[in-house]
């Protein structure tokens, strides 16, 4: 298996040439990057080929790449409880300062499909990824054509992170209810969510209403104790001593 790893690589460069906009092998994983417009053909090529043979696509997954490589804390203070986290700001209570710029992604590459793909007859596997071109309204080619098993992780990816597939045939939500407004596993989705549902005894239905019986908060990460930050921390305090 590790062996077949680089000869795969190799057989994806030569085979897509310039449509290949990255070509990452980490952890043991090949991750293969085109451009919509060449989505279905590569998507063909993978499954029908029998250099390739990806005759499974057992996974689709949306992705929302806002605020990618950026820092949202900042590590002021060590201890052996974790490290203090810095939530002030010009923008008021909860806002954090966003000094860290990320890397090799620009903000007009935000919302990305990556599709896992099996093959096995070679014992192989390939994430292949792809991002969409507007921010505004993220469209992709739908790949049920291809692998029809991609039906509800595509319509997944829609309700949950807004990607219109374009050619998929039943595009509608399939988590949420008929009236949610919005996607919630967008970055900038506030975490109360829009609004909540009750029983209107009065009126004998289901309403929805403004979010009231939940406080606004802020998500700040948590630092596990083994963090190596921490650790270095502690030999700098150590060796201060000394």
């Amino acid at each position: 298996m590790a062996e077949a790893k680089p000869r795969l690589a190799e057989s994806l460069r030569a085979r897509f040439g310039e449509r290949v906009l990255a070509l990452v092998e980490a952890h043991g994983e090949t991750t293969l990057e085109v451009a919509p417009d060449c989505l279905v053909e590569v998507a063909r090529a993978l499954r029908d080929e029998p250099e390739f043979h990806f005759e499974q696509a057992i996974d689709l997954a949306g992705i929302d790449f806002l605020g990618y490589g950026q820092a949202e804390w900042e590590t002021t203070a060590a201890s052996s409880e974790g490290f203090s986290r810095g939530v002030q700001g010009d923008d008021g209570p909860g806002r954090f300062a966003w000094e860290s710029r990320p890397r090799g992604l620009g903000p007009e590459r935000r919302f990305a499909a990556s599709i896992h793909l099996l093959s096995l007859r070679h014992n192989q596997r390939l994430r292949l990824r792809v991002f969409a071109t507007d921010n505004a309204l993220p469209v992709l080619p739908s790949l049920v054509s291809v692998w029809a098993g991609l039906d509800w992780f595509e319509r997944e990816a829609f309700d949950l992170f807004g990607i219109v597939f374009d050619g998929h045939p039943d595009l509608r939500r399939i988590l949420t209810d008929y009236g949610f407004v919005g996607h919630p596993f967008r970055k900038d989705f506030p975490l109360i969510g829009n609004v909540e549902v009750r029983y209107d005894a009065e009126k004998q239905r289901v309403v929805y209403e403004p979010v009231t019986s939940v406080e606004p908060r802020v998500g700040v990460p948590r630092v596990v104790r083994e963090d190596s930050r921490w650790q270095q921390s502690a030999a700098e305090a150590a060796a201060k001593k000394a």
